[in-house]
């Protein structure tokens, strides 16, 4: 038995730069992390070697690749032509939610699927399998920055180029600024799922308009803003570039925001943070505030009921945690 987990993100600034309908136009950037929340696969040899059996949120066993229903699973196993597999997936957190869960998913089943049949896979070569497998073998209208945050791993400035490439750079602090960077981050759960292939694919076309190409450029500029604050060690505009972000963002597409995440938003806001974005596509999920930590406890008091997920950056990315003993059982060594 082969086990991979990989970390889900929260991105900062710059989120929907790296679909295809911008930076085919100008240049992409975002700024974002991983966070020690993660999705886990593993995978063994299946008892009936010439079928496959696989468990997420439903089960499917299958006897040959082309009829498995989870497109992700269909096409990584397509890829590599494998089977006398079972696979399984546990995440730490629902889909649907904002943390780039899906994108999570394909890393880590590659990462496990190339580590079962001996292949290496560095954090770059993952993000860049995940992408194909996601984008042009699955048709999904979705970005690039995901998969790589999910592969690499850690606090990155993630560039995406007209010509496809993609550059991974980690932003270096001193270590007690990027503690207190970390502690100064709340996520609070708004509800819900979203339909993030729903939105990109509305947020994507919605960039074909000048003003809104303007806006997602003016979104750029504000994650390089951060990464330059973030490798001063300055945490002062943090809030601020995270506020006019989420404002730019929500003027791309109305589905973006909704008004029980625009109500809690400003709740928040005024219970003492001082910025914050929705997390992922929109609609639903988890909304990000920044809020130093000697407001914490009174923004808890003024915001009253709220479900609050407790979490700490990840640094590592997608990684094989357990790798058991290769066992051919059908036939005695």
């Amino acid at each position: 038995m082969i086990i991979s987990r990989t970390p889900f993100r929260i991105s900062f600034a710059g989120g929907g730069s790296d679909l295809p309908s911008f930076y085919r136009r100008s240049t992409g950037a975002v700024l974002s992390t991983s966070i020690d929340k993660y999705m886990y696969i593993a995978i063994h040899p299946y008892f009936e070697k010439d079928k496959i059996q696989l468990k997420y949120s439903k089960t499917e066993q299958v006897n040959c690749i082309d009829d498995i229903k989870h497109p992700i699973f269909r096409e990584v196993l397509k890829m590599y032509g494998l089977t006398g597999v079972d696979l399984n997936s546990i995440a730490d957190i629902p889909s649907g939610t904002g943390l780039g869960s899906s994108s999570s998913f394909t890393v880590g089943l590659l990462n496990a699927v190339r580590a079962y049949i001996g292949k290496a896979s560095s954090g770059e070569k993952l993000g860049e399998l995940a992408c194909d497998i996601e984008i042009n073998r699955v048709g999904s209208p979705i970005g690039k920055q995901d998969q790589y945050a999910a592969a690499c791993g850690g606090l990155n400035f993630i560039t995406f180029y007209g010509d496809e490439t993609v550059n991974v750079e980690k932003i270096i602090m001193q270590p007690g600024k990027k503690q207190e960077l970390e502690e100064n981050l709340m996520m609070v759960f708004v509800g819900g799922e979203h339909s993030a292939n729903a939105i990109l694919k509305s947020q994507s076309a919605a960039i074909s308009d000048k003003k809104k190409f303007e806006a997602q450029k003016e979104m750029v500029k504000l994650a390089y803003s951060l990464r330059e604050s973030l490798e001063k060690n300055n945490l002062d505009d943090f809030g601020r570039i995270l506020h006019e972000n989420w404002l730019l963002k929500k003027s791309l597409t109305s589905g973006i925001s909704t008004g029980l995440v625009d109500e809690m938003y400003n709740k928040g806001m005024e219970a003492g943070a001082l910025g914050g974005k929705l997390l992922g596509a929109g609609g639903a999920g988890f909304i990000l505030f920044y809020c130093p930590k000697e407001r914490q406890q009174e923004f808890r008091d003024r915001m009253g009921d709220i479900t609050e997920l407790n979490f700490r950056f990840d640094n590592y990315g997608s990684k094989i945690i357990y790798v058991g003993e290769k066992v051919n059982i059908w036939r005695k060594e």
